[in-house]
């Protein structure tokens, strides 16, 4: 990591003291720097540092707490070193109050302003459509070749019917993207920071439902973050979906089943 460590420095400008390990970065690699002057940070690669760095602006410009950014190239980003270690379920009713207001900041369409990728899976971001189009598109079927044939053949037929099952134009909120529990840090009972984002533009529901993909957000974040409407605990399946294909394609047939239990879910 020595080779990062010192590319981060340069781009703080500034003279490496000291480097250390990250915790994360299953798609990328972390590494924390101390500067002889004595400021700190997180250097980390990734597929788009630069995007990377304009998604992180946009959350921070929209109220919510994110790393600042301290300096950025074509292969690495530098960014603040935010305090963490403290319980999420500590958090919960600030997290719900975070997350309405980075959803009460949108964008004219849905989408980005380009597309976006965890690892080897490419994150459509193409604006189209209203935004069940949207969603199936982009979402699900850019999945079909990529997933086996029972799987692909009901994957389509959701998508196709999405028009009778999500809201046609929701606010384009300004969404996290893969907002899960590693990607959130907290201290003594605030929410330090969102981070690792994959933002675009889309219903709010999105990021809620990531969250309870592999845990539950609790009572306090839906009081915080309001009432939802009717028919979300339908939406929360689809939505789930997504986050669900990725993790197929990223790290094997262990996540058949939630995949086939979602579309168990939704009636196909």
């Amino acid at each position: 990591m020595t080779g990062l460590a010192e590319r981060g420095a340069a781009l703080m400008g500034g003279t490496l003291a000291e480097a250390g390990g990250a915790s994360g970065g299953s798609l990328s690699d972390l590494v924390t720097i101390t500067l002889a002057d004595g400021r700190r940070a997180v250097v980390k690669t990734g597929p788009a540092p630069r995007m990377e760095a304009a998604m992180l602006q946009a959350i921070r410009a929209a109220g919510a707490p994110a790393p600042k950014v301290y300096g950025v190239d074509d292969a690495a980003l530098a960014i603040e070193l935010l305090p963490s270690g403290g319980s999420l379920s500590s958090a919960s009713a600030d997290l719900g109050a975070v997350l309405r207001r980075l959803h009460a900041a949108t964008g004219p369409h849905y989408g980005w302003e380009a597309d976006y990728a965890f690892g080897k899976v490419v994150i459509e971001n193409t604006a189209g459509g209203d935004w069940p189009r949207f969603y199936g598109e982009r979402r699900l079927l850019t999945h079909l070749p990529h997933v086996p044939g029972a799987v692909a053949r009901r994957l389509e037929a959701l998508a196709h019917g999405l028009d009778e099952r999500l809201p046609a134009s929701p606010p384009a909120s300004l969404l996290h993207g893969d907002l899960w529990s590693g990607n959130v840090l907290a201290s003594k009972g605030r929410i330090s920071g969102l981070i690792d984002p994959a933002c675009y533009h889309g219903h709010g529901e999105i990021d809620i439902a990531m969250l309870g993909l592999f845990g539950s957000p609790g009572p306090a974040f839906f009081e915080a973050y309001g009432e939802l409407e009717p028919g979300w605990p339908e939406r929360r399946d689809l939505y789930q979906l997504w986050p669900a294909l990725v993790h197929l394609r990223l790290f094997g047939s262990g996540y058949r089943g939630m995949v086939e239990r979602l579309l168990d879910a939704a009636g196909v």
